[in-house]
């Protein structure tokens, strides 16, 4: 089993350069993370590795995921998160 983030380092690794990306994810963070399993919890920082326009695209309908679990977490985030 690989250790996981802190709450204040995925605080940290949700800031990114686009406010769109901030607003979903810090709050998700504070709010649904604690929720997830340890798989999802570990899905949830492979998210947070992947590039800030794959993921505005992902959160934005633009696009979707290839990797249908990471898919189903920005789902599931956007679910969660209401702006």
């Amino acid at each position: 089993m690989t250790e996981l983030m802190t709450k204040p380092r995925l605080r940290w690794a949700c800031r990114r350069g686009m406010l769109e990306l901030d607003v979903l994810l810090a709050p998700f963070v504070e709010q649904g993370y604690d929720a997830l399993t340890q798989q999802q919890k570990q899905d949830f920082e492979r998210l947070l590795a992947c590039d800030d326009p794959d993921l505005f695209a992902w959160f934005m309908g633009h696009a979707k995921s290839s990797d249908p679990v990471l898919q189903a977490l920005v789902q599931l985030i956007l679910d969660r998160v209401r702006v």
